[in-house]
């Protein structure tokens, strides 16, 4: 079978960016989790998490 030359060029950016590709992917199922998956429990988790996240950011500066 013949590969689409998307899929390679995808591939190919993945690699070369393996970071950043890690990043997307791990967002993108945090925001799946969290639009699909996620119960009252883990949102009021998740807001304490983010809460303390934005801190730390303000406070690297």
């Amino acid at each position: 079978m013949k590969k689409n030359n998307q899929t390679e060029a995808n591939k190919k950016w993945q690699e070369k960016n393996k970071e950043r590709a890690k990043y997307l992917s791990d967002r993108s199922r945090a925001r799946s989790f969290i639009r699909n998956r996620a119960e009252l429990e883990d949102i009021e988790e998740f807001r304490q998490l983010l809460m303390d996240r934005e801190e730390a950011l303000k406070n690297e500066d």
